[in-house]
């Protein structure tokens, strides 16, 4: 129980820092907190991110304890290392960017649109919480977990593609960027898909290095990021 109430307080600081940071990055360059689309962005991701922390500190505690820690951990490739560091950087100026466009009112955006935004940023989250039920693995780093039995994961949404974290990442910040009204946050969208095939590589060469029958469901399930297309 003690642990488990550990657990918790460490997930409800981590949500809150996490929110807090988000808010300066935005509410800063925009010079106002006056933004009700970031308002809701912030309270849709801290209200579901407290739910499904308690929903997985009773299903798998095991998971949430490694998603809570470190995003620099020393038996990471170095090249995942570098992915986090330049990932941390461009999601700062994406934030950045579109808080001095709600400042400066450059994009202009219709609400039609920015209601897309939030259907695309919660079925981000929808794919992002699918893949956490499925793969008790899902760590943040690339790594393998040989301490905690790793092993191949082919159900749910892992029967479509091989990274379906990625996928909903994707969704993610293009869903973002509209329900903030920002076009300028839109068009960074591709430097993260960018991003994300490159850590596929980092990825998939780690597992098949290391990981039994990974290069079995590689040949089982095709395509990486979007059915159909890679």
């Amino acid at each position: 129980m003690d642990e488990e109430r550990n657990l918790i307080r460490r997930l409800m600081t981590q949500n809150t820092v996490w929110i807090v940071t988000l808010g300066m990055l935005l509410f800063v360059p925009a010079g106002s907190v006056d933004w009700p689309a970031a308002w809701l962005f912030l309270a849709t991701l801290g209200i579901l991110g407290i739910i499904g922390g308690f929903w997985f500190v009773k299903i798998n505690p095991g998971l949430l304890t490694e998603r809570m820690r470190p995003m620099i951990q020393k038996d990471q490739p170095n090249a995942d290392k570098v992915f986090i560091l330049v990932m941390g950087l461009v999601s700062m100026i994406w934030l950045i960017v579109m808080g001095l466009d709600q400042r400066y009112r450059w994009s202009g955006m219709s609400t039609g649109f920015q209601v897309l935004g939030f259907v695309l940023f919660m079925l981000s989250l929808a794919i992002s919480f699918w893949a956490m039920r499925e793969n008790a693995f899902a760590a943040p780093v690339v790594k393998i977990q040989a301490e905690r039995g790793h092993q191949v994961i082919r159900t749910g949404p892992y029967a479509l593609v091989r990274h379906p974290m990625y996928s909903g990442a994707i969704f993610f910040f293009l869903g973002v960027s509209l329900l903030l009204g920002s076009w300028w946050g839109a068009t960074i969208t591709p430097i993260f898909i960018g991003l994300f095939a490159g850590r596929v590589v980092i990825e998939e060469s780690t597992l098949l290095a290391g990981l039994p029958n990974y290069r079995d469901y590689t040949e089982q399930v095709r395509y990486r990021l979007l059915p159909g297309i890679w």
